[in-house]
């Protein structure tokens, strides 16, 4: 199946999770954010939120600076 990620058409595994996502970015251990079809979604629902065709799904990471 097909889902946006940020912005761009993504093959995914029919099981995929936020989860998989987020390790296939290696963002393990950093700040960022998801939201799905524009709804935030909380770090502690990532593994079980599984995507459905189309989603569109953007993850933004918080970079420190000044």
């Amino acid at each position: 199946m097909n889902i946006q990620l940020n912005g761009e058409t993504t093959p995914v595994d029919d099981s995929t999770t936020l989860g998989d996502i987020v390790r296939r970015m290696n963002l393990e251990g950093s700040r960022y954010a998801v939201e799905v079809n524009e709804e935030l979604v909380p770090r502690s629902e990532h593994e079980g939120y599984r995507l459905k065709e189309g989603d569109n799904v953007e993850i933004v990471q918080a970079i420190g600076g000044g």
